[in-house]
């Protein structure tokens, strides 16, 4: 049986005093200056020797110092701020350990959440000890072990709610970068060991929602019972079961299989097909210091944030909860679809590619979070020791990948670009910058004729945080079926989930690589191609600066 003690070294111990939490007591704050408490945490937090504000060299994000946690809830809507009602900050205290791997015998098994012979006993099981969970917002609303507590972590690191450490000011975000992966694992890691040792039992698992299976890409059913611990009200009663989940967001189609078809294809574009770099799928550098970072990996941009918007409720202002990261760990359903979410990056990496999958620097490995464990001891987790999930003690049940052999057909004929660039807006210069309220064609110089490995870049994309907003983009398109995305012309697309940072717009680009869609239209020895840009939801929240291609550099 796998042992359920971890090892610690405990760099502080003062009481806990969860009381400085709640909402329920007034929260005062300390004003200890930030690099005497790092030191005297003896290098928890690992000080910068940088002067606050001032980029001098790169170093790794750091755990934030929760007894500074922004305890209010606010959204920007328009030109009024909105309160949430929501104090997202965990208990506090300063007792702060070192986390080290627990030993195992055997590996826990995430089992598919959409398996037909799934058995009763583990449904019943699971149910059991998420009512534990939800109990414990009753008798203990500060046990960092409850429901809410575990919901209130995304809140906290996902919507504004910490600063950088060293960077007062700067928000700490866990998204848009290549710490959206770790983060999360960690994140299941705990939640996981938390439900197991609530119903004793050290060999549980959470389900995972293979979204990427077409058996798998309806809501599972565990999930959709009403009075059950595994219910939430607040998702689109449009897509309870035997709605098809759409990854496009178009929730419209010609065709009954065309949902299906384009979820594959998404899938083959994000895990095989788009990324030539492990950067291009984990996400991009982030560093202390470092504004709202502006990289997501091809699969957070694309399943991940879908499936996000597909849940969230439509009636909720703010698409509450699945679709806002300050609400989205409120849905149990948020757990097993970023179960899946890690299923990807574990079955990314052992995808043969022409690329190294590894990321070595230390910006990254050194990278580090903090989270309650199962005993409700606070602990520093850092990304290098979340690299291989099997180390971490859990495996996921086998489960069909049909999109690996998805890859668009190829055209037979290129496309007739001087025909098509009649049907493009002009002049580029008249154009930009646009707020994309209806689809715009657009003609962008190559920086060489015919196949080459570029990346087309939309840059200056200005957003409202507030909205769920998506747009498509296509190359080189004759056909103009926006709604099929399995074709060779579609590049890709750019969602955004509401959220909460400290300006109500935000600043964004995003760069699609064009190499593989350069041979999947066969494309001809032209200098210029047609971009297509289709707003999906919310375009006239979108506000565009520019396109260019550019070549690709490591």
């Amino acid at each position: 049986m796998a042992s359920l003690q971890s090892s610690f070294t405990v760099l502080a111990t003062t009481p806990t005093t969860n009381a400085r939490r709640s909402h329920r007591f007034n929260i005062s704050c300390s004003s200890i200056d930030r690099r005497n408490m790092l030191l005297g945490l003896g290098g928890l937090y690992g000080a910068s020797s940088l002067v606050s504000g001032q980029r001098a060299r790169a170093e790794p994000i750091q755990p934030p110092d929760i007894s500074k946690c922004d305890t209010t809830g606010t959204i920007t809507d328009g030109e009024q701020t909105e309160s949430l009602d929501v104090n997202c900050c965990p208990p506090y205290t300063d007792v702060k350990s070192n986390y080290v791997l627990p030993s195992f015998h055997k590996l826990r098994v995430r089992p598919s959440a959409n398996r037909r012979n799934l058995s009763h006993h583990y449904i019943a099981k699971y149910q059991l000890a998420l009512k534990k969970m939800r109990d414990l917002d009753v008798t203990d609303p500060d046990d960092p072990r409850g429901f809410t507590q575990q919901a209130n972590i995304h809140c906290a690191y996902c919507n504004g709610q910490y600063d950088q450490q060293d960077y007062p000011g700067t928000d700490l975000q866990v998204h848009n970068s290549w710490l959206f992966f770790p983060f999360h694992r960690w994140y299941l890691f705990f939640f996981e060991r938390i439900l197991g040792s609530l119903v004793d039992d050290p060999t549980f698992a959470i389900p995972y929602w293979n979204w990427d299976n077409p058996r798998g890409m309806y809501m599972p059913d565990m999930f959709t019972i009403p009075g059950t611990p595994a219910y939430d009200a607040n998702r689109d009663q449009a897509h309870l079961p035997n709605a098809v989940v759409d990854l496009t967001l178009r929730s419209t189609s010609i065709y009954p299989q065309q949902p299906i078809r384009n979820n594959l294809t998404l899938m083959y574009n994000e895990m095989i097909g788009h990324p030539a770099s492990a950067t291009d799928f984990m996400g991009k550098p982030y560093r202390a210091g470092d504004a709202l970072p502006d990289g997501p990996g091809t699969s957070e941009g694309g399943s991940h944030t879908a499936v996000h918007g597909w849940v969230g409720d439509p009636r909720n202002k703010f698409g509450e909860d699945m679709g806002n990261f300050y609400s989205a760990g409120r849905d149990p359903l948020f757990y097993s679809h970023h179960a899946n979410v890690d299923r990807m990056w574990a079955l990314w990496k052992d995808i043969p590619a022409r690329y190294s999958k590894d990321i070595t620097e230390d910006d990254f490995l050194s990278s580090a979070f903090m989270f309650y464990d199962e005993n409700k001891r606070l602990v520093r987790v850092t990304v290098a020791d979340c690299l291989d999930h099997r180390k971490m003690g859990y495996e996921y049940e086998p489960s069909e990948t049909p999109w690996m052999n998805q890859r668009p057909q190829k055209r037979a004929v290129p496309a007739n670009i001087r025909k098509l660039a009649k049907t493009a807006q002009a002049p580029y210069e008249a154009l930009f910058p646009l707020t994309l309220n209806s689809t715009v064609k657009v003609i962008v110089a190559k920086p060489s004729k015919g196949k080459a490995d570029d990346v087309l870049v939309i840059e200056g994309i200005v957003t409202d945080n507030t909205k769920l907003i998506k747009f498509d983009v296509f190359v080189n398109d004759e056909y103009e079926m926006p709604e099929e995305v399995d074709r060779a012309e579609y590049a890709g697309a750019f969602t955004q989930l509401p959220h909460r940072v400290k300006a109500k717009e935000s600043t964004r680009s995003l760069r699609l690589n064009l190499k593989e869609l350069y041979e999947n239209i066969n494309i001809a020895d032209d200098d210029r191609v047609v971009v297509t840009i289709v707003p999906t939801i919310n375009g006239g929240a979108v506000t565009i600066g520019g396109i260019k291609i550019i070549p690709r550099v490591d």
